[in-house]
């Protein structure tokens, strides 16, 4: 069960087109880890009358740390030689995974999967503080459940399983259901907490809290079906009817991995956050019980030798694969295509057996350190010299990468770079007025003269009690400030980030530029609306929308109609790695040929074309070079409409 959860991950964090589900299999891994903690916890207390907790967490240490700090120090060695300004992100991941908060940390800095552009390899290990803070807690809760002993932990099930539900319900209620984009775009998809934005999706799907359903079903379901007391009782001859439950159970998992998603252009998946997680972990108890039960035959087909090579070193697969995939795209969300997967999984197994048999073994069976002492008693030489050679050149190597890790200043990635140096030559044509290129204000007004119709100038005067003459000040003269309404927009470019990356271009050549992240096409539409209601549109309208959801053909003819008035109109088609692109272009295609002022720009296929590093690793985003000709190609088809 462990491997095939640990394949739909890799193949899922590999490219999430050929299994949008797969990473339901984190959802299976806490289903067996709750299952398996609470029967080992139940099975000493009821072997010895106690549990020993301080035992039970060094074997969780000598199990788990040892792989995962010699990936962390790899992984700072290799950053701090080849990838040196990703250094300083990383030290906040290094510091979170070190103390199992990893979870955590990508909620509060938004770092979760849904974020992209970062050279991230260290994300993966969320789930893996998850489950720590369970082994932490969790021997706690039993310990004080046990205290009374075991016959009436049966019982205690029942609770375990109303606190899932009720998990699963507090998920639901919390779920954003809608587009999520930044926190300007959708700020209904975030909370603000401590002045921070936290996305929803991230928080519900990261947290320990609202993952803990799977936990406490797997700890719940130990309760009740304990292998040993099942072949004394009347189970005992049901395995062919347990294992046409697994046969469900397995079927109802491969459909979940294969249709449920966790965020598209719409938003989340709202099955998944609306008892998905649940009806995921039932589908994986389903399988336990017919695997846990000796005369079961899914015990036996699960049980053949490159499944049982996959589970025993699942924890490893799992914890070299995602750095591996990040060595090779280099940021995250890049999907890997078959090559470079195939790539990927040699590496992966082969350092993963290396680790497995050289590090987490002879570690977990202390005799680790016993090996390298009779390496240091040899007498030969040769073995001692290369003991001590590999020790120096890793201490320094550890060394040098610490301090650098330690000193690195956190920068930005390209990505995020680029699009901040564009966000400062744009405009938001809705909200500042001042976007029409034209002063808002005009000059101070003067009221209307008050002069005597005779001439007269002087003030007329007044008495005081005592009779003497009192003069009044001279009149000022108030001026007032007026506001002009925004006047029209001579020349506007619309957009969403490709469009954000070339703002300073496009600024010189004279555009009014609204281009925003994640700008869908129906925020555009919004746009266009507003500005045509307020006869703000121009001569001149560039609109390159569409990379961030689907364009809906209404939403189409709604903007073009509001559009009718303008001279020229502008289209670009785009271009980027996801599902939609194909159909959106094929609509701006037909688009073009149905309206008389608008023309078009194959951006889609002039991208390609463009001379020297144009594209940022992520395939659509625009280098320096990609955005001066981006802007030439937009400034020469309005010269040159087609």
């Amino acid at each position: 069960m462990r491997a095939i959860a640990v394949v739909a991950v890799m193949v899922y964090h590999a490219n999430s087109d050929w299994l949008p589900g797969g990473f339901l299999g984190v959802e299976v891994f806490f289903v067996i880890s709750g299952y398996l903690i609470t029967l080992l916890l139940i099975s000493e207390k009821e072997r010895t009358s106690v549990i020993d907790m301080r035992q039970f967490w060094v074997r969780r240490a000598r199990r788990l740390l040892p792989a995962l700090f010699a990936m962390m120090i790899a992984l700072t060695i290799w950053t701090a030689l080849f990838e040196r300004d990703a250094l300083g992100k990383l030290r906040g991941d290094v510091i979170a995974a070190f103390f199992y908060v990893s979870n955590w940390y990508q909620i509060w800095t938004g770092a979760g999967y849904t974020a992209s552009n970062d050279f991230a390899p260290l994300r993966h290990l969320w789930s893996l503080a998850v489950e720590e803070q369970f082994y932490l807690i969790w021997p706690l809760v039993m310990f004080a459940l046990l205290r009374g002993g075991s016959r009436k932990i049966a019982d205690i099930s029942r609770y375990l399983v109303m606190a899932a539900v009720a998990i699963t319900v507090l998920m639901a209620v919390l779920y954003h259901p809608g587009p999520v984009g930044t926190p300007e775009v959708t700020p209904e998809a975030y909370w603000t907490i401590f002045g921070r934005e936290i996305s929803k999706v991230d928080a519900l799907y990261l947290s320990t809290i609202t993952r803990a359903g799977g936990l406490l079903l797997g700890a719940a379901f130990a309760m009740i079906w304990r292998p040993v007391a099942l072949m004394r009782g009347p189970l005992r001859t049901k395995g062919r009817m347990l294992d046409g439950i697994a046969l469900v159970g397995f079927v109802a998992l491969a459909v979940m991995c294969w249709r449920m998603y966790l965020i598209g252009p719409d938003g989340a998946d709202p099955w998944l956050f609306r008892g998905g997680f649940f009806v995921c972990a039932v589908a994986t108890l389903m399988m336990i019980a017919a695997v846990t039960h000796e005369r079961a035959l899914t015990s036996r087909v699960l049980s053949i030798p490159v499944l049982l090579w996959i589970g025993t070193r699942s924890y490893g697969l799992y914890l070299y694969h995602w750095p591996i995939y990040q060595l090779i795209r280099n940021i995250a969300g890049q999907k890997l295509n078959v090559r470079e997967f195939v790539i990927a999984m040699i590496l992966t197994c082969i350092v993963t057996e290396a680790s497995y048999r050289f590090i987490e073994t002879p570690i977990r069976k202390r005799t680790f350190f016993p090996s390298l002492a009779r390496i240091w008693r040899s007498p030969v030489a040769g073995p001692r010299n290369a003991l001590l050679a590999a020790g120096v050149v890793l201490a320094g190597l550890t060394v040098f990468a610490g301090v650098s890790l330690a000193t690195a200043p956190v920068e930005e990635n390209e990505v995020r770079q680029a699009l901040d140096e564009g966000a400062a030559a744009t405009c938001d044509v809705i909200e500042d007025p001042t976007c029409s290129g034209v002063d808002a204000t005009d000059p101070p007004v003067a009221p209307a003269d008050t002069t005597p119709s005779d001439g007269a100038t002087e003030p007329v005067g007044t008495t005081d009690p005592s009779g003497s003459a009192v003069v009044p000040p001279p009149t000022v003269a108030e001026t007032t400030t007026t506001t002009a309404p925004p006047g029209p927009i001579s020349t506007l470019a619309l957009g969403d980030s490709v469009m954000l990356g070339a703002a300073p271009q496009l600024a010189e050549l004279g555009f009014i530029v609204d281009a925003e992240e994640s700008r869908a096409f129906i925020n555009g539409l919004d746009t266009v609306l507003q500005l045509n209601a307020q006869g703000r549109l121009g001569d001149v309208v560039v609109v390159h929308l569409g990379t961030n959801g689907p364009i809906n053909e209404g939403d189409m003819t709604s903007m073009m109609e509001a559009l009718a008035g303008v001279p020229q109109v502008l289209l670009l088609t785009v271009e980027a790695p996801v599902d939609w692109i194909d159909a959106n272009n094929a609509l701006i295609y037909d688009t073009v040929g149905s309206y008389p002022n608008v023309s078009l720009l194959d951006w889609a296929g002039l991208s390609v074309a463009c001379p020297g590093e144009c594209l940022y690793n992520d395939g659509y985003h625009l280098r320096p070079e990609g955005q001066v000709y981006y802007a030439a190609l937009i400034d020469g088809a309005l010269q040159t409409p087609t």
